[in-house]
C-alpha cells in the first residue's frame, strides 16, 4: 500500500515541477503516474548499472556525478515516454535535484512505520 503511496507522491511531485520549471511538459495526471512508474522502474534496474560503470567519474567528483547519472535518467524517461518532455539536459539536471527534495519532503510526511 506503501508503494502506491508513494508513487502518486511521486507524481504529484512530477506535476508540481512540470508546473514550476518552464522546460519541463507533462501532458496529463495519468502521465504523471506512468512517469512515475517508469522512473522507479529505472533507478532500480538501470541506476546501479550506470553507477557501476562511471564508478570512476563519481569517485574524482566526490559523488557530484551521481546528479549527472540522475539528469541522464530523467531524459531517458523523456525519450521512453511520450507525454512527458524535458528541454534540456540542465533542465532535467535541476529537475533531478528539486525532485529528490519534494520527494524527501513527501515521504517524511508520508512516515515510515517502524516494526
Amino acid at each position: 500500500m506503501k508503494l502506491i503511496f508513494k508513487l502518486l507522491l511521486t507524481a504529484v511531485a512530477v506535476v508540481l515541477l512540470a508546473k514550476l520549471l518552464p522546460g519541463i511538459e507533462v501532458e496529463s495526471y495519468l502521465t504523471a503516474i506512468i512517469v512515475a512508474v517508469v522512473l522507479g522502474l529505472l533507478n532500480i534496474f538501470v541506476r546501479p548499472i550506470l553507477i557501476f560503470f562511471t564508478l570512476p567519474a563519481t569517485i574524482v567528483t566526490l559523488g557530484l556525478f551521481l546528479f549527472v547519472i540522475n539528469a541522464c535518467i530523467i531524459l531517458l524517461v523523456d525519450n521512453l515516454i511520450s507525454g512527458f518532455a524535458v528541454s534540456s539536459f540542465w533542465t532535467a539536471l535541476l529537475f533531478s535535484i528539486l525532485l529528490t527534495i519534494l520527494q524527501s519532503v513527501f515521504y517524511s510526511i508520508l512516515g515510515e512505520e517502524k516494526a
